[in-house]
């Protein structure tokens, strides 16, 4: 390997400020800002959305297949409809 042309290697803490959760992982990221954490110092990168928040990973996303276009066509309109004229 040539010396000098690849990217440090190393341990860096990212934080998920929405779920407020640190996650260790080696990375090659770029960033002047450090932390402290467990009592070790490491590089600090803040994220605003990881697996600890997004909704595909945790489950809190709406499953439409569930309920149907009927029942949702319906939850919506459904109180235009019931009125008698």
């Amino acid at each position: 390997m040539k010396p000098d042309i690849h990217p440090n290697y190393r341990q860096v803490l990212f934080h998920d400020t929405s779920a407020d959760h640190y996650f260790k992982i080696g990375s090659t990221i770029k960033t002047d800002r450090t932390i402290e954490f467990e009592g070790a110092v490491w590089p600090y990168v803040t994220l605003d959305v990881s697996s600890e928040s997004h909704p595909y990973y945790t489950g809190k996303q709406k499953d439409f297949a569930k309920e149907g276009s009927a029942a949702r066509f319906n939850q919506r309109f459904g109180r235009f409809l019931s009125k008698t004229k």
